[in-house]
Parts: structure tokens; C-alpha cells; sequence
């Protein structure tokens, strides 16, 4: 599936590769190297050690590579009154009588214990959209789903916000 990305998380994203490669690469490399001068390979734990840390950096690399080259660039902008990305949304949940505040983020940033719904999450795709005082049916799987009430919608969440949540 395709990652939804949005121009400031392709940035990060890029800064990130561009440190592992410069720093982390030159870094693991090193390591490997000067436990490889420790002796005999069969036994260095040492070695063995900085070789997987040095694979798993070329594999983070890999992995954002590809991330980039596959992923879907979203925009973060919408109609004044309706929820879009980085906007925090006031939800009524009617089944548990609660009321929570979300902020509707990319897949690469969602964290809910932390309020940050993905886009791709059955209730960020079942908010996005919508205005405030809408009640929205969000489905969970074919036979499942519950029903929440837009309570307000926040645009002023700062873009900062989104890019430190990275």
C-alpha cells in the first residue's frame, strides 16, 4: 500500500536519509572496521554486533527509499469548515457518552495514545471531510462500525506541531 505523504514529511524523510548516509554510514562503517582488527571474526562479538547495526542502517535507507519513490503526496489543505490533515477534531463517541480530541496526521505520524489519528485509520478516513456537528457512521469491518458526532473542528494547529510529531 502506498504510504500518503505530505511535502513536510518528505522533507523529514529526506533529512533523515541524508544523515544516515553521511553520518550513520560513515560511522557503522568505521565500527566494523575497527572491530574487524580485534582478531578472529568466528568469535568478535564485537564485530558481529557493528556489522548488524551497519545493516540495519542500510536497511532503514532502504526502506525510506522506497517509501519515497512509492508514496502518494497529500496536501494539507481544506475547505475552512470542513476536517483536514494536521486540523485537531472535538469527536462525541455516542456508545461510550465521551468525548475526545484528535489531530488527523499522515500514516508515518499516527500515534493514538498520543491523540494522532492516521488518514488511513478507519475513524480518520470516516472524519475527513466532514464539518463540525456532523454525525458520522465509522465503519470498523463489513458487519461493525459506530457512530460519532463532530463536536469542532481546530485549524490552527500549528505546522510545527505536525513536523515535531514526526
Amino acid at each position: 500500500m502506498r504510504e500518503q505523504l505530505t511535502q513536510e514529511d518528505v522533507k523529514k524523510i529526506e533529512e533523515e536519509i541524508e544523515y544516515r548516509k553521511l553520518v550513520v554510514r560513515k560511522e557503522a562503517l568505521e565500527a566494523v572496521k575497527e572491530a574487524r582488527a580485534h582478531g578472529d571474526l568466528s568469535e568478535n562479538f564485537e564485530y558481529h554486533a557493528a556489522k548488524k547495526d551497519k545493516n540495519k542502517n542500510e536497511s532503514r535507507i532502504r526502506y525510506l527509499e522506497k517509501m519515497l519513490k512509492t508514496a502518494r503526496i497529500v496536501t494539507t489543505q481544506s475547505k475552512d469548515d470542513e476536517i483536514g490533515l494536521n486540523n485537531k477534531v472535538e469527536v462525541f463517541f455516542e456508545e461510550e457518552e465521551e468525548t475526545e480530541i484528535y489531530k488527523l496526521v499522515t500514516s508515518i505520524r499516527g500515534n493514538s495514545l498520543d491523540g494522532r489519528i492516521s488518514l488511513e485509520s478507519p475513524l480518520g478516513k470516516a472524519l475527513l471531510g466532514h464539518k463540525a456537528g456532523d454525525r458520522i457512521y465509522v465503519k470498523v469491518s463489513e458487519s461493525a462500525g459506530y457512530h460519532v458526532v463532530v463536536k469542532s473542528i481546530d485549524k490552527t494547529a500549528d505546522e510545527e506541531d505536525a513536523i515535531r510529531s514526526f
